[in-house]
């Protein structure tokens, strides 16, 4: 059976429309809940792995030469110094560069694929777009392998991210990313409608119970039975006492202010309440960053919102002892080549070298691994992969990147990507 993207977003609406109509109340936050998932932990690969992981997706394109890979011959952008012993960055980036003795800094990222969406697909995913399957995201995987770490709520959420780039594919809706938008907003539709009571609400999910379990009986693919259980899971987030970790009211306004009052800073602090109440993976997005016109004055614009959340999440995590169990990863789909006056000193896509950074979760502290040439375009030294980089991410929550799990068309796919690309752990980066 042929799995289209758009069958699921139809099957995502009908269990939403029924939902509304029946309970009188909107579940589409649940569809993301790993409903179905026991919460069992693989055996590691790694001693004492990270229990979370906080995913910072810069969609776009974010300039590693005009960020974190400072080069002599970039007179554009003044370079200050870093926690880190002789490593400069951005003078965009002051409150960064202070926390970065958490980090391992990776300047040697390198990819072949130069587009947007094939380029975040890849990034998520391990696996190029086919248009036979739609492959599940890393949260997915992660959450699958690793176990939810809070049985009433999701083990995956996504803040301001793509619905595209953060389902389960073929794994089921069960395993896609609870997605919120505004952070402000937290996760909506999880209280009952005005006049619908609790005896009401009680004989109605009697009622739709029934009538998935016929449906289900009717329909029993892997993709609606990755709905089963679907009511179940969602009353029980709706009387979760966990479920105030996505009210952001509940925080002091100057840790907000810590953060910066940005949607990526509020998401980022929201990531944090996530993790603190057992979220096992939460990513959080900042776009902008496609610099083909007016790159320097576009990059300060987005570093503001940058540098201020980025060094706020790792303070905050490092003061409340959450940032050795919680996996700190920033990351772009590909990083920038050199400056073209005709665009107004704007900045072409270039996938072979770009720049992610590990914080937490056992990674070495204040390091910079790998290098690239005097120009910012090549890999010199210890190239890493998207796929290497997301067998690192596994490997420090102790999953196995190399396991094999079949889909439902029985067919072989693991973390690590494809048998010609396979990804290895960046072993070195950790303590």
């Amino acid at each position: 059976m042929r799995y289209n993207s758009q069958d699921e977003l139809s099957r995502r609406q009908f269990m939403l429309d029924n939902a509304k109509r029946l309970l009188g109340v909107s579940v589409a936050p649940m569809l993301g809940s790993a409903l179905a998932t026991p919460a069992f932990a693989q055996k590691g690969t790694r001693g004492n792995p990270a229990k979370s992981v906080i995913f910072l997706n810069m969609n776009g394109g974010m300039s590693h030469m005009d960020t974190f890979d400072l080069k002599d011959s970039n007179k554009k952008v003044n370079g200050i110094e870093s926690a880190i012993k002789g490593y400069k960055v951005a003078s965009y980036l002051p409150k960064t560069a202070k926390v970065l003795d958490n980090c391992t800094v990776i300047n040697s990222m390198t990819s072949k694929q130069g587009a947007h969406p094939q380029g975040q697909y890849l990034l998520h995913k391990s696996y190029s777009p086919l248009g036979t399957i739609i492959h599940p995201s890393l949260g997915s995987w992660i959450t699958r392998e690793a176990g939810r770490l809070n049985e009433e709520l999701p083990g995956y959420v996504a803040i301001n991210s793509s619905g595209g780039t953060t389902g389960g594919g073929w794994m089921g809706a069960n395993y896609s990313a609870a997605l919120v938008g505004k952070p402000d907003q937290g996760l909506k539709n999880v209280e009952r409608f005005h006049g619908v009571s609790e005896k009401d609400f009680r004989m109605r999910l009697a009622i739709a119970d029934k009538l998935n379990k016929k449906f289900h009986s009717e329909y029993a693919t892997p993709e609606v039975e990755g709905y089963a259980g679907l009511f179940d899971e969602a009353v029980k987030i709706m009387n979760s006492k966990d479920l105030e970790a996505f009210n952001l009211s509940k925080e002091p306004e100057k840790m907000r202010d810590q953060y910066g009052r940005s949607d990526f800073g509020q998401g980022c602090l929201l990531a944090r309440r996530l993790v603190e109440v057992g979220i096992r993976f939460v990513e959080v997005s900042l776009g902008g960053w496609d610099t083909h016109y007016d790159n320097f004055t576009a990059v300060e614009g987005r570093c503001g919102d940058l540098d201020t959340a980025y060094s706020g999440l790792l303070e905050d995590l490092k003061n409340k002892g959450l940032l050795d169990s919680t996996l700190v990863v920033l990351a772009s789909e590909f990083g920038r080549g050199e400056v073209q006056p005709q665009f107004n000193d704007g900045r072409s896509h270039h996938p072979g070298a770009f720049t992610s950074i590990f914080a937490g979760g056992g990674v070495n502290a204040g390091r910079v691994y790998g290098e690239t040439d005097k120009r910012g375009l090549k890999v010199d030294a210890d190239p890493v992969t998207i796929y290497d980089f997301n067998s690192t991410i596994a490997y420090a929550l102790g999953v196995d990147a190399h396991k094999i799990v079949h889909s439902p068309s029985k067919r072989p796919f693991r973390i690590a990507g494809p048998d010609k690309q396979k990804g290895e752990p960046v072993t070195k980066i950790f303590s």
